[in-house]
């Protein structure tokens, strides 16, 4: 989380929501890294999770995660928790929750959705304090 955490901070800098993801192989090494790019690249998918979704895909040759964990500072929206589920990643771990538009247990909890052939472990709340005070400080910087 405290990788996840540094790239938030770069997103906020740079104008994007600050959110940041890693994704760790089963023996923990970080094998990819994202960070929102939305308005640097002018791309709506271009969220933390699918970024380091699509680095970790690159690094290990495949789409297949399985085995794999997603650190992220947010918790995933609808898109985001439906690229994880996709690429068969096994455990998510996140920080602060989205009570707009989480997918991972606050509005909806597609991650673990029985009714779906794939589903995650969720670990949540990990450095919630440190991931909810870089939104909020991004947002009220805003206002």
């Amino acid at each position: 989380m405290a990788r996840a955490l540094v790239l938030a901070g770069e997103a906020g800098e740079s104008g994007d929501v600050p959110v940041g993801a890693v994704v760790t192989n089963a023996a923990g090494a970080v094998i990819g890294e994202g960070r929102n790019l939305r308005q640097l690249t002018h791309d709506p998918t271009a969220h933390a999770e699918v970024v380091a979704l699509r680095a970790a895909a690159s690094a290990v040759g495949s789409w297949n995660l399985d085995g794999c964990t997603l650190v992220v500072t947010l918790e995933p929206c609808l898109m985001c928790a439906g690229a994880l589920l996709q690429a068969h990643v096994s455990r998510l771990v996140f920080g602060a929750w989205d009570e707009k538009a989480g997918a991972a247990g606050s509005v909806y909890d597609v991650v673990r959705d029985r009714r779906l052939p794939y589903r995650a472990e969720v670990i949540a709340g990990v450095r919630a304090d440190a991931s909810s005070d870089l939104l909020q400080r991004f947002f009220d910087a805003r206002r």
